[in-house]
């Protein structure tokens, strides 16, 4: 049984430079797919305020949640051998917040 998945589309634009120069030109854009609401998962994990800072929020859930997508749908490459034991204890403590 395949699961329903939400539909997203990120656009990611580099508005500067770390030299202060503007990022012009600068845009990736990205289209992918996750089993759950991610506004809603943000909305509700900010209520319990973990890092004092919504944009900080907003950025580890999205960033966390593309990175285990991948992971998931890639198990078995070695780049995620070490990663994968630690995955499931990260992702039940941070469901306790």
């Amino acid at each position: 049984m395949e699961i329903a998945t939400y539909k997203y589309h990120l656009t990611l634009s580099l508005e500067q430079y770390a030299d202060g120069r503007p990022g012009l030109g600068k845009n990736l854009e990205i289209d992918f797919e996750h089993y759950q609401e991610l506004f809603r998962l943000i909305d509700t994990l900010n209520q319990r305020n973990p890092f004092s800072n919504e944009e900080q929020l907003a950025t580890f859930i999205i960033g966390l949640k593309m990175f285990s997508e991948v992971m998931i749908k890639n198990l078995n490459h070695p780049l995620f051998e070490e990663l994968s034991a630690a995955y499931r204890p990260f992702m039940m403590k941070l469901k306790r917040l």
